[in-house]
């Protein structure tokens, strides 16, 4: 399982204030309602600061291990965390929000299972609910076509090894962790970039879009690293 070992050093290797504060407010700019549902949440940042402006927030995550880092952030145990797959949420109420954010929606490698997402997010929403998700741009199978590669030590010793590449619609992220008892952990991460066209056009089975933006503030699809689309649930769609 992806996650077990990135887990414990997830935060220390990619969190980021900025981008935390960048992705609520672009969130909040939609004025979404309570209650909200995070997708793929992690270890829980932007899950916490929506929860801090005093929405009522539920998360899920597949990696277990990623959602006991996020209940150790939840002090006064006011979110509801719950290990679980997004292309199932047939257990889970309705919601006024979903949203799925920081690249996750790209670890869905099916399209057959965009159009399964698109269908649950809708099928948990209420009427005019908001849907928000980002996914890597494609131009960022460009840049990783020369791998990327980064080396350091976390606090514990611990050394790690993690590589970036792109190969046709796939970026692939592979993690080495070196122990200092001479074992090596291996993680190896496999995500998919999709055509926004294609994105779009799935969206509008369920959603009327509403806004499509490129790194936060740029309008429509251009260049950058990631494409932002939000979007409401269109009336007659089932719940």
């Amino acid at each position: 399982m992806i996650y077990n070992t990135l887990a414990k050093y997830y935060d220390t290797l990619v969190r980021d204030e900025e981008a935390t504060r960048a992705y609520v407010d672009w969130i909040v700019s939609f004025e979404p309602e309570s209650p909200v549902l995070e997708l793929a949440c992690g270890s829980g940042e932007i899950t916490h600061a929506l929860s801090a402006l005093g929405y009522d927030m539920s998360a899920l995550d597949l990696s277990a291990r990623m959602i006991e880092k996020a209940k150790q952030k939840d002090l006064d145990k006011k979110i509801s965390f719950t290990v679980q797959d997004m292309l199932d949420l047939s257990d889970l109420g309705t919601f006024k929000t979903i949203f799925c954010v920081c690249d996750s929606f790209n670890y869905v490698l099916e399209k057959e299972d965009v159009k399964a997402l698109f269908k649950e997010a809708a099928s948990h929403l209420e009427t005019g609910g908001l849907f928000c998700f980002d996914t890597h741009s494609l131009d960022r199978l460009d840049e990783f076509e020369g791998e990327y590669n980064e080396t350091g030590q976390f606090e514990d010793g611990v050394q790690y090894q993690w590589s970036i590449m792109s190969e046709d619609e796939y970026i692939y992220q592979d993690f080495a962790f070196y122990r200092l008892d001479g074992t090596v952990l291996e993680e190896h991460h496999m995500q998919r970039v999709y055509d926004p066209e294609f994105l779009i056009q799935e969206l509008e089975e369920y959603f009327d879009v509403i806004s499509v933006k490129t790194d936060f503030d740029q309008e429509g699809i251009s260049e950058g690293e990631k494409y932002f689309f939000a979007a409401r649930k269109k009336r007659g769609i089932q719940s």
